[in-house]
């Protein structure tokens, strides 16, 4: 899956005439979102502001206007099409589409967590035994177990040329996903 963080930004000189043009331009990235498959659950609005803009160049701070910046969070499931979907949304906004982040990450890595802890486990194990074997002992029962679960590393490398050609998409790349599960183990030792 993919979060990505869309919306516009629009600067106006009354709070009026920003939040007219905000919203219309907003419905029409969202209007994108739905056409292209994203669900209206998989959209949530995490980012409203209106606030004015100054100019603070020379001897005084000069009013240039009000910005309001009106950001949807967008859960996409289809990550084959992340660059076409981003196209569609920047078409939709216009001059005043933003596209402030692109997160991959792993809808349900119960499985590959349930694998890393086996592997570690048994790894935990066998260096546990070795320990045990080289100081004369047998490796009795396990007295304390530690999970450390890391969050999925995602490297993430967008190639995004503004200027895009139309007849392909922005370039979104999703790199590859690591889970991690560390644990910590104590064992008895017996003679």
């Amino acid at each position: 899956m993919v979060d990505i963080d869309v919306g516009v930004s629009v600067l106006a000189d009354t709070v009026e005439e920003a939040t007219r043009t905000a919203a219309d331009r907003a419905r029409a990235v969202v209007a994108a979102l739905s056409s292209s498959g994203v669900t209206e659950a998989d959209i949530s609005t995490i980012d409203f502001t209106i606030h004015p803009e100054y100019d603070y160049s020379g001897n005084e701070q000069r009013l240039t206007g009000y910005r309001v910046n009106n950001t949807v969070r967008a859960r996409l499931r289809d990550v084959d099409r992340v660059g076409s979907i981003v196209d569609a949304v920047s078409a939709s906004g216009g001059d005043h589409a933003r596209v402030s982040g692109v997160r991959f990450g792993i809808a349900d890595d119960t499985p590959m967590k349930t694998a890393a802890r086996e592997t570690a486990w048994n790894d935990a194990v066998a260096k546990a035994t070795q320990l045990a074997t080289l100081a004369g002992q047998r490796l009795g029962p396990a007295t304390s177990i530690t999970e450390v679960v890391r969050s999925p590393v995602v490297p993430v490398r967008m190639m995004a040329d503004m200027a895009m050609a139309k007849e392909s998409s922005t370039p979104i790349q999703p790199g590859t996903t690591t889970v991690s599960v560390t644990l910590q183990v104590e064992f008895a030792l017996e003679s």
